[in-house]
């Protein structure tokens, strides 16, 4: 992976067809305690884009993967995360880009295009729903179940599954911890109602975290909904199916 200094934060990236001139960009946004690698590379999703004819560019967000740990709660607040992800449009030196989001990266995905709408040609949201705009309760017993000294140690059984995934993946447990007691900007249904660009939620069938991708189109003016059938959060990232409605939004939505 390559890096850039995103306002003096080191950052990584993988940006893949950069050779081909004409190829629309794509930027993926991974989701917490995940990186690039882990939600877009294995799970296919570059070498799907890729083999579709896009340029595949996707980050590690700070304090992820293999981008500079912080360990202040205040650097990482959803509108200056999504600010990373312009800046590494900026640095690619690419005005206009689909972007797509999992989980915490539908959140940045939608800050981004709410600050931005000019760069951001379609927009995905996936892994996250109509909880969207409720918010995210409980964040607390995530961070103690990443500070707590063994996993053994956290009952909490949804916390738990994020201290198991955060160790799956190699994290840095303490920046995890900061990330998520960040002040957790809000977004209501009347700010995701003013998105410009085309939109596409979509959800798991049984996806508890994210919540109905239905119910956020709704309040969404002219957006879609793709319920992933059979899916819950953690394993609806690399459907096919899911890869399948992406493809065949972006089709609908070519660069202009």
């Amino acid at each position: 992976m390559k890096t850039f200094s995103s306002d003096g934060v080191t950052l990584a990236y993988l940006d893949q067809g950069a050779e081909r001139p004409d190829a629309e960009p794509v930027l993926l946004i991974h989701g917490f305690a995940s990186n690039a690698y882990v939600n877009w590379v294995d799970t296919g999703w570059v070498a799907d884009l890729s083999g579709a004819g896009y340029r595949v560019i996707a980050l590690d967000n700070r304090g992820h993967g293999r981008s500079e740990k912080l360990y202040d709660v205040e650097d990482y607040g959803a509108p200056e995360m999504a600010e990373d992800a312009r800046r590494l449009l900026d640095h690619l030196a690419i005005p206009r880009a689909h972007v797509i989001g999992y989980s915490m990266g539908a959140r940045l995905a939608a800050f981004l295009a709410l600050a931005h709408p000019d760069r951001v040609q379609s927009l995905v949201f996936g892994g996250l729903g109509i909880n969207m705009v409720r918010g995210m309760a409980g964040t607390g017993p995530i961070a103690h179940a990443l500070e707590a000294p063994s996993v053994d140690d956290v009952k909490n059984q949804a916390a738990r599954s994020f201290r198991v995934f955060a160790e799956q993946t190699k994290s840095d447990l303490k920046a995890l911890a900061a990330c998520i007691r960040s002040a957790r900007a809000p977004i209501s249904a009347e700010d995701v109602a003013t998105l410009v660009p085309p939109v596409l939620v979509a959800v798991g069938e049984h996806d508890v975290v994210g919540g109905s991708a239905t119910e956020l189109a709704d309040v969404i003016p002219g957006a879609e909904a793709f319920v992933i059938e059979g899916r819950e959060h953690m394993r609806a990232t690399g459907d096919r199916t899911f890869k399948a409605a992406v493809r065949a939004f972006l089709a609908r939505h070519p660069l202009t």
